[in-house]
């Protein structure tokens, strides 16, 4: 990605829980069903983005619906759209990912389901260790779900897609037990013990430990987690990010996942 490695952690601040849970504007229908967009850059999304520069190419599945909302970085509620992931992954240039597919194809099977909130988190060249209890990454994505469910919001899933850095050096045997952890604390610290949560399972073999962490991912043993295997979709010049069909058609896979939880979605 060039996977982005020189972060500029100065500018991104840990929310404040008070005063910052407060700067969410009230619309007139708070009835949302929340969807966290976690992990990193081909969550946050680089289809279409060649040489630092996103071609601007919306294809059809991502197109913007007075039913799909995104909370922005100022914790405001806006119609979506692409890239969506914009203000905050700001530390490259983002392009499509998968997360207006999702939306999309939701609404398009589930025409009753209402309105859908997604809350983008996704920050693209963090490890598993950046995503742990406490960590800046960590209580931003708590924070901004806390924010999104004032008023009727309900917290339907967790997307997430992570992984690539971790496939880099030998630390890999240890990300069973810290996606494992991840999981259980976000469940725990939003009260949603049975939350779903739907991850990817690598696409690109970015380092020399892809094939176990992709183990790790496909064997994952947890209520109410469901894993999609990216494998086989294609991903763009750098051999890394996915490309724009590939975003495309992974948000579909995530979404099928979704509606295939059922009334287990309910549950919460």
């Amino acid at each position: 990605m060039a996977l982005e490695m020189t972060m500029r952690w100065g500018g991104f601040q840990a929310m404040r829980s008070g005063a910052d849970l407060s700067l969410a504007n009230k619309t007139t229908d708070d009835n949302k069903n929340i969807f966290i967009l976690g992990g990193q850059s081909n969550m946050s999304g680089r289809g279409g983005v060649v040489n630092n520069i996103f071609d601007g190419f919306i294809p059809p599945e991502c197109q913007s619906n007075s039913s799909i909302l995104r909370l922005t970085k100022g914790l405001t509620w806006e119609e979506a759209k692409e890239p969506i992931h914009q203000d905050i992954d700001f530390y490259a240039i983002c392009g499509i990912g998968p997360g207006m597919s999702f939306a999309n194809f939701v609404l398009k099977n589930d025409p009753n389901i209402g309105v859908i909130g997604l809350v983008p988190c996704a920050v693209g060249a963090t490890n598993i260790s950046q995503w742990s209890q406490g960590s800046i990454f960590y209580n931003q994505m708590l924070n901004r779900t806390r924010v999104a469910l004032q008023g009727d919001g309900m917290l339907r899933a967790l997307l997430w897609y992570q992984g690539e850095t971790d496939t880099l050096n030998d630390d890999a045997k240890l990300y069973k037990l810290r996606l494992y952890k991840f999981f259980t604390d976000v469940r725990n610290d939003l009260n949603t013990p049975s939350l779903p949560i739907i991850q990817v399972a690598l696409a690109s073999k970015f380092g020399p430990y892809t094939e176990e962490i992709r183990q790790v991912q496909l064997e994952t043993q947890l209520q109410n987690v469901k894993t999609v295997d990216a494998n086989g979709l294609k991903v763009g010049p750098d051999f890394v990010h996915l490309s724009t069909p590939s975003e495309v058609q992974l948000g579909q896979m995530l979404a099928n996942a979704f509606l295939g939880f059922g009334s287990a979605h309910n549950l919460l």
